[in-house]
């Protein structure tokens, strides 16, 4: 199975941060969100990669190359300038994808999830990860019944910016922008979309106050690591 990065979005809540550099390239703990989502798709056994690009692209081209500092081929999907967002995006990068199901994973999101556990061959159009709704958005985005996420239900949760597509959810689809949202609602009423909860550590890094928050969070976790480490016995 092939994954596709999500990496050309301009990233204009974070600005000025955003101003030079390419949002996938911002820094949790001394690490790019990018480079830690590739190192953990490499362990998942992902060894082909996609990544799109628009603004500031070059910056994303010299950072991660060819994919083999991280053991992966990363093959690069470019956009005009203000990019495709997320449906035309993916849409745009299809001939790279192939014909078989595919992961996608936003670049701005910080997570612990393992893609090793996602459904290779879906029974779906698409499969979804979805989250606890966060502080910023409290009204969610999907339902989840019994493996089916469905637009509305009784409990309403984010969508993590990860997900399994099979190519046909976007047959049809117009070249240029549109968003991912409206293909996943016409298959889910046709109940073409299944989800599980995934309740470990996501972080969507959209502010400059959230990139702040995560990595205060990473080193409290890894501060506390070492001192249940350090910690005598008994």
């Amino acid at each position: 199975m092939k994954a596709m990065l999500l990496a050309a979005g301009r990233g204009e809540r974070m600005r000025p941060l955003t101003d030079h550099t390419p949002k996938p390239l911002l820094r949790v703990a001394g690490q790019t969100l990018i480079g830690r989502h590739i190192e953990a798709l490499a362990r998942a056994g992902f060894r082909e990669l996609v990544v799109n690009h628009a603004h500031l692209g070059a910056q994303l081209l010299a950072v991660l190359r060819d994919g083999s500092d991280y053991g992966v081929q990363i093959e690069y999907s470019a956009e005009p300038p203000g990019a495709l967002e997320t449906g035309g995006g993916i849409f745009h990068a299809l001939p790279l994808l192939g014909k078989s199901p595919f992961l996608v994973v936003n670049a701005d999101i910080w997570t612990d999830f393992d893609f090793a556990s996602l459904p290779r061959q879906p029974e779906s159009l698409a499969h979804l990860v979805l989250v606890d709704n966060p502080g910023h958005h409290p009204t969610g985005d999907f339902a989840l019944e019994d493996g089916r996420v469905h637009e509305n239900g009784p409990e309403s949760m984010t969508f993590s910016g990860i997900g399994v597509y099979r190519p046909a959810l976007f047959a049809g689809s117009p070249e240029g922008a549109f968003p991912l949202a409206p293909l996943l609602r016409r298959a889910m009423a046709t109940g073409q979309v299944s989800g599980e909860r995934y309740t470990g550590p996501w972080f969507d890094i959209g502010t400059p106050e959230r990139l702040a928050a995560v990595n205060r969070w990473v080193r409290g976790q890894r501060a506390e690591a070492t001192r249940s480490i350090e910690r005598p016995a008994g």
